[in-house]
């Protein structure tokens, strides 16, 4: 199971929270914890290229992504 929570910054308020079987995409399923005024949305690297997608071109928030494990080089 996974589970998504949606979290106002202030005053630390958990708005929704979702439940899904494993084997669905995080890409998939931005829509259902984003139901609000939101401007940040700081998500994992699940949702690298969520902010392309067709449904969200014209969403006014800023996407916080994590970058992938991988993505840094060791020095």
């Amino acid at each position: 199971m996974k589970v998504y929570i949606r979290v106002d910054k202030e005053p630390d308020l958990v708005r929704s929270v979702l439940g899904t079987v494993v084997n669905v995409a995080d890409v998939t399923q931005i829509e259902k914890p984003l139901h609000g005024e939101g401007s940040i949305v700081s998500v994992d690297a699940g949702y690298t290229g969520v902010e392309k997608r067709a449904e969200h071109v014209d969403r006014k928030v800023i996407w916080q992504i994590a970058a992938r494990r991988g993505c840094y080089r060791k020095h």
